[in-house]
């Protein structure tokens, strides 16, 4: 092919093409070639982090409590008589099998990290309480058990009423979380 080019003086151009093409082509596997290094090097990272041991939050064991547990004094010591002041000063809690959740809703926010839920709840007591405690239960599609979230809302829902509670941050869930369900654990009267 180049001898036909020579003839007019266009074989020069011809050749340098040839070169070009083989230099694109030396580029292109040594640029191939650095890039398996990066590769490789994230795929071990991957690896080693999916060996670590899970955090205390994302476990689905139970977590032992930091705080020690008080056991109850004998009947006839002292201790048992400041026990009715300490009672006196905490609120009376509320009678929970007269609150219910009627509905409840949840999705992802935060960047599918968090846990928005909303839910309404009913209130048949002839007071109000404040001060709702509630667990959210978190699974996989199959079923199985991922986390528990709970959260304490101030909120005051009066009596013989209902309130809706609009996208309530309950904290971070585990990525493969399908399913919600959550209930009351705890209320206050008002």
């Amino acid at each position: 092919m180049n001898a036909r080019f020579d003839r007019i003086g266009w074989g020069r151009f011809a050749g340098s093409g040839e070169r070009l093409a083989r230099a694109v082509t030396i580029a292109s596997v040594s640029f191939g070639r650095s890039l398996l290094w990066p590769l490789a090097a994230i795929i071990v990272g991957c690896g080693v982090w999916m060996l670590l041991p899970l955090s205390r939050g994302n476990s689905t064991e139970p977590v032992k409590s930091d705080v020690a547990t008080v056991e109850p004094a004998p009947p006839g010591s002292t201790a048992a008589a400041v026990s009715p002041i300490v009672e006196a000063q905490a609120p009376p809690a509320a009678e929970l099998d007269r609150l219910k959740i009627s509905s409840q809703t949840w999705r992802r926010g935060g960047l599918g990290s968090k846990a928005l839920v909303t839910f309404t709840l009913r209130n048949d007591n002839d007071y109000a309480v404040k001060d709702l405690e509630i667990v959210c239960a978190f699974t996989r599609r199959d079923g199985s058990h991922l986390t528990d979230r709970s959260r304490v809302l101030a909120d005051t829902v009066t009596m013989k009423s209902r309130k809706t509670f609009a996208r309530i941050a309950v904290g971070f869930i585990n990525v493969n979380a399908d399913q919600a369900k959550c209930s009351l654990v705890a209320a206050q009267r008002a």
